[in-house]
């Protein structure tokens, strides 16, 4: 620590936005290829985890709020990749899918993980570990504000 403590290089909070920033920077090139956004390609990271996953799953996953993701989603319904469709056991839930197209892109963009890393000087122990500790952080911060 310095002996300001507000001094803008030393706040991990600023590290972490720039870097944020700059990966996903990375990451537009590649996926601007593929006609899809950053976000987009979250949701759809998910949706080929688990498809078929309801709204509300898709939000809590990548802690998005539904003003977030229903225009991800729209959008990605518009290009063919994603239906929406109500569940025929909850006719209030909404559950999303993946089109013919939508399974195709996972091929597309199975290496782009792997060019961001190599574009960001990472190796894949690196890589692992710098995720890992990124997930450590969030997970306690969630822990900690759960017992507010």
């Amino acid at each position: 620590m310095t002996e300001n403590p507000l001094i803008l290089r030393d706040q991990v909070c600023f590290a972490l936005y720039s870097a944020q920033h700059a990966v996903t920077g990375l990451y537009r090139p590649l996926l601007d290829e593929l006609g899809i956004t950053y976000p987009q390609f979250l949701v759809l990271l998910a949706l080929w985890e688990a498809d078929g996953r309801s709204v509300s799953q898709i939000g809590a996953v990548l802690r998005l709020d539904s003003g977030t993701l229903s225009p991800l989603i729209k959008r990605l319904e518009q290009q063919g990749l994603v239906e929406r469709r109500r569940d025929a056991a909850d006719e209030r839930r909404v559950r999303v899918h993946l089109t013919p197209d939508g399974h195709r892109l996972r091929e597309q963009v199975s290496d782009v993980p792997r060019q961001v890393a190599v574009a960001a000087g990472l190796t894949p122990e690196s890589l692992f570990a710098l995720r890992d500790t990124l997930n450590s952080i969030t997970a306690s911060i969630h822990h900690d504000q759960s017992k507010d």
